[in-house]
């Protein structure tokens, strides 16, 4: 086998398209979202989100430029280092919010920095080569609890942080890459039994306020008030939209909802543009996944393949979370909506998590096989 470099036409002729389609729509989605709400929120999110995703397509083009495999087997270690010494640094000087300490902010600032969003890349890549390493003997015992401290350390941290939502999307992308990996499915089983069993423990943990969270996030018109009253505000603001929606510049019921360009902008773009504005954000999402699985599938037996579902994982367990608060159907955890929610943090992220896959459509020619005579 030869190793043969990769032209920048090659790279950039290798590139993802629909991907890029999909990735610089829903931006556009969201983009349309702020302005419309500007009169109640300001123009200021809309230049934030837009100077982020700006950022995100430099930094998903320079990522799709270099060799996924070369970081991944110079820099496992040193990324992995350097994702726990940032989930630390988090915990030591981060600022809370609503008992959360997973924002490092400073008055001094320009802009506030969510280190987890960044660390699901580092952990996408080094998780997925420490599988590679272990794929032979996975179901061996010690290769498992090699893999469990790997991913213990990451999703300990973040739940230390208080931060509950981003420690299950963590557990659902480790899941996902474990199960591609070929882990037996007893192992599944038996995890799963030793959670039902371990629940009483685990919810006696919880903080109050994660307790009510979850109760309201399953039973909001328990509590309408208090918990349950975000996500019932959403559900109003999506039924308001209807078929067509307000407009870009209608809607009023979305104006009610705390915090609403962020976790909860997927209601007010239902509200502005209706039942087709919320298909279409659907729609782009489950094509992104769709592409991010199909690339997985021709790189079966490499890590790049973990890589590739581990990214779908993200974009999966963070849709369906954000949307089933937003229709007051799942508790309400704190998760963005990939290229949606404002932030810079989450956008610059999921920019670079496209940014994997790309690179990973441009590098797949780079092999050479020739047959060698005996």
């Amino acid at each position: 086998m030869k190793v043969f470099s990769v032209t920048w036409y090659e790279k950039l002729r290798k590139l993802d398209y629909i991907v890029l389609f999909c990735i610089v729509a829903l931006t556009g989605v969201s983009l349309l979202t702020l302005a419309g709400a500007a009169n109640d929120y300001g123009v200021r999110y809309f230049y934030v989100q837009m100077v982020a995703a700006c950022l995100g397509l430099v930094a998903m083009a320079i990522i799709s430029t270099i060799d996924y495999e070369e970081v991944a087997d110079k820099f496992s270690i040193p990324l992995f280092c350097i994702s726990v010494f940032l989930l630390a640094l988090t915990l030591l000087i981060g600022q809370e919010n609503n008992g959360n300490k997973s924002w490092i902010y400073y008055e001094w600032m320009p802009f506030s920095i969510q280190p987890s969003e960044f660390v699901k890349i580092m952990y996408i890549v080094t998780f997925s080569k420490h599988l590679h390493l272990l794929k032979d003997k996975i179901n061996h015992p010690l290769s498992l609890l090699k893999l469990g401290v790997h991913a213990g350390a990451i999703i300990g941290l973040i739940l230390l942080q208080g931060d509950l939502g981003t420690a299950l999307v963590f557990m659902f992308m480790t899941v996902a890459m474990l199960l591609v990996a070929g882990l037996s499915f007893w192992y599944f089983l038996g995890a799963g039994a030793v959670i039902i069993a371990a629940s009483p423990f685990l919810w006696s943990i919880l903080k109050p306020y994660q307790q009510n969270r979850i109760l309201a996030g399953f039973w909001p018109e328990t509590d309408p008030l208090g918990a349950g009253m975000q996500a019932l505000l959403s559900k109003n603001a999506i039924a308001a939209g209807g078929f067509f929606g307000t407009g870009f510049s209608g809607g009023t019921e979305y104006q009610e909802v705390p915090y609403a360009h962020t976790d909860f902008i997927f209601a007010i773009t239902c509200e502005k543009f209706g039942f087709f504005g919320a298909i279409l954000v659907i729609v782009l999402l489950c094509v992104l996944v769709i592409r991010a699985l199909i690339v997985a599938h021709k790189m079966q037996g490499s890590y790049a393949s973990f890589m590739c579902v581990g990214v779908a994982a993200v974009i999966i367990a963070q849709s369906a979370e954000n949307i089933g608060m937003c229709l007051a159907k799942l508790p309400v955890i704190g998760i963005t909506l990939p290229f949606m929610s404002y932030g810079g943090s989450s956008m610059l992220a999921s920019y670079c998590l496209i940014g994997v896959i790309q690179s990973i459509n441009a590098h797949r020619g780079k092999y050479f096989f020739e047959r060698q005579k005996k």
